[in-house]
């Protein structure tokens, strides 16, 4: 059955818009010039840009510039978005034209639509209220979709960085707890000193708390709004007070400590406080990667790897080999920094292209830049509530492969001398015998001295092994 169909103008001429569409010509126009990847621009985008127009609204009413009738309609059509209502009427698709005015156009109709239905007006009349005379007043899409990329993504990282910074207090616990176990340390995938479990695992909780500061540093950019700067930067077709005003409005919709940007033509044409922030992301995404690449080597096995961890288990691991259990949420997290880091990498690029008053690349980077914070978020939560809680220690297969490990001659070296010492090395390794067990039936340590100077936890700490015993001079 063929849709019903209404038609309404734009600058371009007719076009067929579906009859119940709240949206209008130039987003049906979008729908049918992108047809690229099926994908929508994301929700907290589309909630950024409606805060934006609401504020706007409000403004424009405080000031007299719009009458409160059209004022409060858009508001009231703005509150329904918010709420929730009419998600399905922002069609444009992610890869569409530069800077985003399809985008912008799709909020601008779909709200005035709202706002003239609320009045007793049809669909597709824009009278009293207009998409681009007042919802669109004292705006450009120039100025209101990079103000969007900034409270889309600081929005998101609220929840998503707090994810991260829970999974490093689970992992300080777990570090508490593994504190006096020690283990094998591993340089190259090769037999090192030893390390307390504890300390292993604490760096890992150093690391993401040190990538959180980073991205605290580079959200803070983030805060200095270009809003009211509208085509290029310098504000034509704004009142003077519409900047701050609009700012103010914005706070508490946002629950963010918003700012006005100093020079908003620098805030325009550049995307580098965005592509600073997807850097950051991408330097903490890295370590949370590495945390989750050595969950999976610690806990391999169970027979034939490390097995110095236990992970819990979370789903059966094979479609045909019963009983394996996989680390998958690990997995899970290796998969989504791949993905952070692609995310970065076309931020990076679109950021670059730029040129002159404006870069127009900022779909794809509001896209990339969202989803970056929300699916890392997501996974640092996953790995937090269903790996890290859970995750418990082999105490006998750490003490077996710290006392196998070859690198235990390193604590000899003080004593009788680097190439001696290698010696030891070599031989505990072609014999198959501990260092241990060496020294003493070589006759180079007692029994007593051994235990000294071959303390494992005390070879955790700084020290010279073996205390005040004679060294190689």
């Amino acid at each position: 059955m063929t849709r019903a169909v209404r038609l309404e103008h734009d600058p371009l001429g007719a076009v067929e818009v579906p009859a119940d569409a709240w949206y209008g010509a130039q987003t049906a126009r979008a729908v049918a010039n992108f047809p690229i990847s099926g994908l929508r621009v994301h929700p907290r985008l589309i909630d950024a840009v409606v805060r934006i127009k609401r504020a706007a609204a409000s403004v424009h009413r405080g000031t007299g510039r719009m009458d409160a009738t059209r004022a409060d309609a858009i508001i009231a059509a703005a509150d329904a978005v918010l709420g929730g209502a009419h998600r399905d009427q922002f069609v444009v698709d992610v890869y569409q034209a530069g800077a985003g005015t399809s985008l912008n156009m799709n909020v601008n109709e779909v709200l005035a639509n709202l706002a003239n239905d609320r009045l007793g007006a049809p669909r597709g009349s824009y009278a009293p209220v207009h998409p681009n005379d007042h919802v669109n007043m004292a705006q450009s899409t120039n100025d209101v979709i990079p103000t969007a990329i900034r409270l889309a993504a600081l929005e998101a990282l609220v929840p998503a960085l707090g994810a991260v910074e829970t999974l490093a207090s689970s992992l300080r616990e777990r570090a508490a707890a593994f504190d006096d176990l020690v283990k094998a340390g591993r340089t190259h995938l090769q037999d090192a000193m030893p390390i307390r479990l504890g300390q292993e695992v604490g760096g890992w909780a150093g690391s993401l708390e040190r990538g959180c500061r980073r991205v605290r540093e580079a959200a803070d950019y983030l805060l200095d709004l270009g809003i009211g700067g509208t085509a290029v930067g310098t504000g034509v077709n704004s009142e003077p007070v519409y900047a701050e005003r609009v700012v103010e409005a914005l706070r508490p919709l946002t629950g963010l400590p918003l700012r006005v940007g100093a020079d908003r033509v620098q805030l325009m044409q550049s995307m580098g406080d965005a592509a600073g922030l997807s850097a950051a992301w991408r330097t903490l995404a890295l370590d949370l990667g590495k945390v989750a690449s050595d969950l999976r080597l610690l806990a391999s096995g169970p027979r034939t790897g490390l097995d110095e961890l236990r992970l819990p288990p979370v789903q059966p691991g094979s479609s045909i080999m019963p009983g394996k259990v996989n680390p998958s949420i690990p997995e899970m997290v290796n998969q989504v920094v791949f993905q952070v880091i692609g995310h970065d990498a076309t931020i990076a690029a679109a950021s670059e292209h730029g040129q002159l008053e404006l870069n127009v690349m900022m779909p794809v980077i509001a896209q990339n830049l969202v989803m970056s914070v929300e699916i890392l978020g997501n996974a640092a939560r996953a790995l937090d509530e269903r790996c890290v809680r859970g995750l418990e220690a082999n105490p006998v297969m750490l003490a077996h492969w710290v006392e196998r490990s070859a690198a235990l001659a390193t604590a000899l070296a003080p004593r009788i001398g680097y190439a001696a010492a290698a010696a030891l090395t070599k031989r505990s390794v072609a014999e198959g015998v501990s260092v241990r067990e060496l020294v003493v039936r070589e006759g180079v340590l007692t029994a007593a001295e051994a235990d000294q100077v071959l303390d494992l936890r005390r070879l955790t700490e700084p020290g010279v092994p073996g205390g005040d015993a004679p060294l190689a001079g």
